[in-house]
């Protein structure tokens, strides 16, 4: 490509404290630690990439003025709902993601919350705090019920990257692990697939990893929860959508189901007002946590190596990551 390529990142705040130096030093490069949704139009205004994380590029900003010089969208995420492809494919725009960085760091962190439900290790933890344990009549808590992994069953829905990673460790646990067959899929389900409506009467954990698309808006709803054992754990570390949020409430609230764990919401951050928010302020059996899951730090510089190894890629004319 002829010329200096010119980069905008638009929320680099949001990969942390992983350095950004090596595109300055390649490229001509702004660097925007966040970018309002009124201030996305300006600041893309004569760039030839854009590096996004969370911030939205609907048809809107994609068909204007401001976006006319743009050749490339290099998401800085596994994610492709916040940009708008047909309307990036109409203007010949390229667009590139990273798929898989944060297999390892979502995969633990989907573990710890699974054997925080089944241990309540830091609920435990919060009792002691509070001196809980110097009051005991006896030498330990029977607070909360615990139970042991081994011999129970898994039931992960979208096997993908971090989907085959939790598998892993679950079996580590003596865990016997199902899969379901893709949300939507038609014809023969593949050897080892089981329906999702299978999935969730036999499963003593369901996990979600799953992209959020419109066949899987909801997934998770009245219906989906009442197959459920009320003995189960629902653990979302994909998208909040997935999951109906009153449905899921309602069963936390009237034992349908065990618990819940979420690091995922609808809207991030959420509102103070968001029903998940306010229920995981009153329910001991369900666990939010603030889109953590994907945050170690090796996981952020993998995301960083493999964002500029997309825009070298693209500006040698060779797709990598290529999404359109």
């Amino acid at each position: 490509m002829a010329g200096k390529l010119s980069i905008v990142f638009l929320d680099a705040s949001t990969f942390g404290d992983v350095s950004l130096k090596r595109f300055g030093e390649n490229w001509k490069c702004v660097i925007h630690k966040l970018t309002a949704p009124t201030e996305v139009a300006q600041r893309l205004q004569g760039y030839d990439v854009v590096v996004l994380n969370k911030v939205v590029l609907d048809r809107a900003l994609l068909d204007s003025p401001a976006a006319k010089d743009l050749k490339l969208i290099a998401i800085a995420a596994t994610g492709t709902d916040n940009v708008d492809l047909e309307a990036a494919r109409a203007r010949a725009i390229t667009v590139c993601n990273v798929p898989g960085y944060a297999a390892q760091s979502v995969a633990q962190f989907t573990m710890a919350l699974l054997l925080e439900l089944a241990t309540r290790a830091g609920s435990y933890g919060a009792l002691v705090r509070a001196g809980a344990w110097e009051k005991s009549p006896i030498y330990t808590i029977f607070e909360y019920p615990t139970l042991e992994l081994s011999g129970k069953k898994l039931g992960i829905v979208g096997y993908g990257n971090i989907g085959r990673r939790v598998a892993e460790m679950a079996r580590s646990f003596g865990m016997e692990v199902l899969t379901a067959a893709r949300p939507g899929s038609q014809g023969p389900l593949p050897p080892g697939r089981l329906p999702l409506d299978e999935l969730l009467k036999r499963a003593d954990i369901v996990s979600l990893h799953c992209p959020l698309v419109p066949q899987t808006k909801n997934l998770i709803d009245s219906r989906a929860l009442s197959l459920m054992k009320p003995s189960a754990f629902l653990i979302n570390t994909a998208r909040g959508a997935l999951i109906d949020s009153e449905a899921l409430i309602q069963a936390l609230r009237e034992n349908w189901l065990a618990g819940a764990a979420l690091d995922v919401l609808t809207q991030e951050p959420p509102p103070p007002d968001h029903p998940l928010i306010k229920a995981a302020k009153e329910l001991d059996n369900l666990l939010v946590t603030p889109h953590c899951a994907w945050t170690a730090r090796e996981a952020r510089q993998r995301l960083m190596d493999e964002v500029m190894e997309n825009i070298l890629a693209f500006t040698k004319g060779r797709d990598r990551n290529r999404v359109l």
